[in-house]
């Protein structure tokens, strides 16, 4: 099992949401976005009051092709937005990093970099949330 659920604010820099290529960068994204097509998932890029985001949420039976496109996207937000913020929470049976099995665990996006985080709050998933 694969499962994933994140949102990210996009934003060029750490100082201002639009620096001049807002738009252009926005174009861009929402094309990658288009390309994404996962059977038991979503991403959608959203705007509220003004400001974008990336919400990204999936549940499949392992990790595949959707995991590996999951990496991309996240990449080239904090690389293209290099004011984007947002966190990840995920977790996989087969995950070969930390957690491993029985965790989530949380890739934090801030100033263009992002960075694994364990998490405190649903992890270990036994007894946490399940029985």
């Amino acid at each position: 099992m694969y499962e994933f659920h994140g949102w990210f604010g996009i934003s060029e820099s750490p100082e201002e949401a639009d620096i001049g290529g807002l738009s252009e960068g926005i174009a861009e994204l929402r094309a990658l976005i288009a390309g994404i097509d996962w059977a038991t998932g979503e991403v959608s890029l959203t705007l509220h009051n003004g400001q974008y985001f990336v919400l990204a949420n999936g549940l499949m039976n392992r990790r595949r092709d959707e995991a590996r496109e999951l990496d991309q996207l996240l990449l080239y937000i904090a690389g293209r937005f290099r004011g984007a913020w947002g966190i990840l929470y995920e977790r996989s049976d087969d995950m070969d990093r930390p957690p491993g099995s029985g965790a989530f665990r949380v890739r934090v996006m801030a100033k263009g970099e992002v960075k694994v985080r364990m998490d405190p709050f649903l992890s270990p998933c036994y007894p946490v949330i399940e029985d």
